[in-house]
């Protein structure tokens, strides 16, 4: 497989298209002259060149520019390159070699199972368009075609902004996800969580993406390279940072072996990764490192201590009730113990909704527990972790209405019904069917919090996944469609909108189920 590559140009380009001295034809060869020059210097040179009547051999870049490459290269993109084995110019300039090709004799070639964007056949290939739970509702307002051509185009750019390649390996190349924008300090950090909203999205995306299966491998190779210092089944939260801080973040590593789910249900385990036998392995160290054996609550990370004075088993951070996941886990497995992870979840959330947003059901960032005999669940006080808005409806727990919402989408579980609904209900009223009008953020009683007056897909979306719950609200549900299906903003909410449009648009689905 090859592939075109843009010529490059520089952000500011001086050429001034009413400058008549510059003739049409020798417009085209400026241009070509100004993509291949070695630097903005010799561009501008180029340029001058032009404007005294240069010749069209001079800005084409031959002769003496031309004569600083070797036998054997030619200069393409400013350099000099050898179109016999380099992939990013095989045979000719801008002929770019696919994901696990090489370039030998100027002709690329597969190098390794699954090159080029083969791989194994993608067993359940995008679009899906999966059937929810009988009385949800879809989005109306875009044709099935429309909506697939929306998810495309935010993978696309999600792909583009986010998924970097990290070095190479014994087994391949390896893969992260930025945890920022290109030209950010934070597009050379990565976090766990992001590797786990990674490892679901490529998958779902195969059939699509060609690539998707050497996406997928090299992701979980970078996720192996970086391991927790205490359960090295797990990964490192944050990469890089200090030694003594390398330990694990729950949600990360949950979502990573849903991930491996789907690359099993997707391409089989016969490939360059077992990923049974991954899943496995992982899910043994999600249980026996971070789940609590008496609470059957998921704790923080590996760091915790199941009876810490401050962080324990019954210190959750409520986006990690990913109660599709803990019900695939339990499929693939056969352990009950799942199943009384999701009970315990949805205990908690039930008595948080009826004794601290009983008009509302929102739900806090964290969550502790009063110090009875049975650990009744409160909101978190200011500062318990992260800062003052750990007890209120912030950038941790706008993902519930997402999480609950598709567990009550796939599963019609009565529980994840009514705890969805109840938010979704209050969403509505509150902003009165308008999308532009939800805060970035709110105490539990409703108000918004204190600088949330903006719009942010982060908060709209999972709330859309909400609404498909009730059938009553498909102009709401709509309304937050059209408003986060093409916006885009950072990493954070950038892959949990992509998330969510994958619900939305029906093309999420259980790797375990029947």
């Amino acid at each position: 497989m090859t592939v075109a590559l843009p010529a490059h140009r520089p952000d500011h380009d001086p050429i001034n298209l009413k400058d008549t001295r510059v003739q049409p034809t020798r417009f085209d060869a400026i241009a070509k002259a100004w993509s291949g020059a070695a630097s903005r210097r010799d561009a501008l040179k180029l340029l001058v060149a032009a404007s005294l009547g240069g010749t069209l051999s001079t800005l084409a870049g031959s002769g003496a520019d031309a004569a600083r490459c070797r036998h054997g290269t030619t200069r393409c993109a400013g350099r000099c390159r050898n179109l016999k084995t380099d992939a990013r110019h095989c045979g000719t300039c801008s002929t770019a070699c696919g994901l696990g090709e090489t370039c030998v004799g100027g002709v690329c070639t597969c190098s390794g199972a699954g090159c080029g964007g083969g791989g194994a056949e993608a067993q359940r290939p995008f679009p899906q368009h999966v059937t929810y739970a009988t009385g949800t509702i879809r989005p109306t307002s875009r044709s099935q075609n429309e909506q697939d051509a929306d998810v495309r185009a935010a993978y696309d750019r999600w792909k583009t902004r986010y998924l970097v390649k990290a070095g190479t390996s014994a087994g391949g190349d390896l893969y992260r996800v930025a945890f920022g924008k290109p030209g950010t300090n934070a597009h050379d950090v990565t976090v766990s969580e992001g590797m786990g909203f990674g490892m679901v999205i490529v998958p779902l995306m195969a059939g699509y993406d060609p690539d998707a299966q050497l996406l997928f491998d090299g992701l979980w190779r970078f996720a192996r390279a970086h391991r927790s210092r205490i359960d090295g089944r797990l990964m490192g939260w944050k990469v890089p940072t200090a030694p003594g801080d390398r330990d694990s973040a729950f949600d990360g590593d949950c979502d990573m072996a849903l991930g491996l789910l789907l690359a099993g249900a997707q391409w089989g385990s016969l490939g360059a990764t077992d990923y049974r036998a991954a899943t496995t392995t992982l899910l043994a160290g999600i249980l026996g490192s971070t789940i609590g054996p008496n609470s059957q609550l998921p704790m923080l990370g590996d760091w915790v201590q199941a009876s810490g004075a401050t962080f324990n088993e019954y210190t959750p951070r409520t986006s990690d009730f990913m109660l599709t996941n803990f019900r695939a886990f339990g499929r693939f497995t056969g352990d009950a113990v799942w199943n009384q992870v999701v009970a315990a979840c949805q205990d908690v959330i039930d008595a948080i909704q009826a004794n601290f947003s009983p008009d509302t059901g929102l739900l806090p960032d964290f969550i502790t527990s009063k110090k009875d005999a049975g650990h009744t669940p409160e909101p978190a006080p200011p500062n318990f972790l992260e800062g003052p808005d750990d007890g209120h409806y912030s950038y941790n727990a706008g993902r519930d209405p997402w999480r609950l919402g598709t567990d009550a989408l796939l599963t019609g579980d009565a529980a994840s019904l009514r705890e969805t609904r109840k938010i979704s209900a209050w969403a509505q009223a509150k902003t009165g069917g308008d999308p532009q009008q939800i805060k970035a953020g709110y105490d539990l009683a409703g108000k918004p919090l204190s600088g949330s007056n903006y719009f942010t897909t982060f908060f709209a979306a999972p709330l859309g996944v909400a609404a498909m719950t009730v059938s009553s609200q498909q102009t709401w549900l709509n309304a937050i469609y059209d408003a986060v299906r093409s916006r885009n903003e950072d990493y954070y909410e950038d892959s949990v909108t992509l998330l969510c449009l994958l619900v939305m648009t029906g093309n999420f689905w259980d790797p375990t189920a029947a």
